[in-house]
């Protein structure tokens, strides 16, 4: 039987969780990876879930989980220094691991890829989004963020992004070729209401549900403004955990308050996540800043009617399978909502096959496959003396 081939994935903040999409795509590519016979090891950063230890998943299964080793970084609590301290450490320690492969995910991580390249060990960084847009990041931590992206540009041996736009950018910016690899979906069995009814009082079309991280840049009081001025006895449903925006959440919870049709739900996660995706009446992602949203992919994996702001990452998913609104605009919005609140006939017409439509074009073992070539790709020069690998 021959050597294993060895990855390393650093970027995360803990798998096996959902405080992200990072995490999210950690844990599909990891696992996939160990099913195939590949030795992965996952640097989790230490700590607890963003939304409270009670979700917090990581560690509770020992060294192992799904046949991937997981080696827990310490960290600061401050969470301005977190990532450039975990990712400073856990790249002390891979390079120690004899990995054929170290995958960076985000930005922040990547700042230190260079370290890795020093020592000739293949580097694959993954750009899930222009992370130092985001509005929750500081002048420090933007610099950061910042930099990591630019050693990632100069440094790895390969740039994967998820959306066209962020290519485009990439080009622009640091006439750097990147590999277009976006995010993957399963296709999930839709889940009649039990456990919502039960905590919620909800019912099957009764809700609009927005599911996310709440941070400034998903756009949540947009949608929160619009729908204050709807009539309506649909609920809004508020489904999503804290990262590090405590200032905007309590301006979130402060508006939600105004209006006895809002329900916050906080962090969820298992049946009552599945629950909430397959009995929406609609699903809504006003995003200012978005890389690939999964909760999106997830949404319309549900066979979801969709209601997105009209940033190039989110049309590109939805191509002309959703309906769109004006980015900031909260008019905008508000009168795409009424519409699809007034119309059930056109959401029934957006839900129509819309599962097929996007499990068909997004799909993990593509990303698995495309994934595993830049690994073992061989090296060749390319413009600028950058090294690039023959798929």
């Amino acid at each position: 039987m021959g050597k294993k081939f060895r990855v390393a994935m650093i970027g995360q903040k803990r798998i096996p969780s959902r405080e992200g999409g990072v995490e999210v795509v950690v844990n599909e590519l990891a696992t996939r990876l160990a099913e195939k016979g590949y030795s992965v090891d996952a640097y989790n950063r230490s700590g607890y879930h963003v939304s409270g230890k009670e979700f917090d998943t990581s560690g509770k299964r020992g060294k192992y989980y799904k046949g991937i080793r997981i080696i827990v970084v310490p960290t600061f609590r401050n969470g301005k220094l977190n990532a450039i301290i975990y990712s400073f450490l856990a790249t002390l320690r891979a390079l120690f691991g004899k990995y054929d492969v170290i995958h960076y995910h985000a930005e922040g991580p990547c700042a230190m890829l260079w370290i890795p390249k020093i020592f000739g060990i293949r580097t694959v960084a993954t750009i899930h989004g222009l992370d130092w847009q985001r509005a929750k990041w500081g002048r420090f931590a933007s610099f950061v963020l910042k930099f990591g992206e630019e050693m990632a540009a100069k440094y790895a041996d390969e740039v994967i992004v998820l959306s066209k736009n962020v290519q485009k950018y990439f080009k622009q910016t640091y006439n750097r070729d990147t590999h277009y690899i976006p995010n993957g979906i399963n296709m999930p069995v839709p889940r009649p209401v039990k456990l919502i009814k039960e905590k919620y009082g909800l019912e099957k079309d009764g809700y609009v549900l927005f599911l996310a991280r709440l941070v400034p840049e998903k756009g949540l009081h947009y949608l929160i403004e619009a729908y204050g001025q709807i009539l309506t006895d649909k609920k809004l449903v508020i489904a999503g955990g804290s990262s590090h925006s405590v200032e905007y959440i309590e301006k979130i919870k402060g508006m939600a308050q105004k209006d006895k049709r809002i329900l916050m739900t906080d962090f969820v996660q298992g049946e009552v996540l599945e629950e909430l995706y397959s009995n929406a009446y609609l699903f809504v992602l006003p995003s200012d800043v978005e890389g690939m949203a999964i909760s999106l992919l997830e949404a319309m994996s549900y066979g979801n009617c969709c209601l997105v702001s009209d940033i190039a990452e989110n049309l590109e998913v939805v191509g002309d399978r959703a309906v769109s609104f004006k980015k900031g605009s909260v008019p905008d919005l508000k009168k795409n909502l009424e519409f699809l609140l007034d119309h059930g006939e056109e959401v029934g017409n957006y839900k129509n096959g819309v599962q097929d439509y996007i499990c068909s074009k997004y799909n993990w073992e593509d990303v698995l496959k495309r994934t595993c070539m830049l690994y073992k790709g061989k090296k060749r020069e390319g413009r600028n003396g950058k090294k690039n690998c023959r798929v």
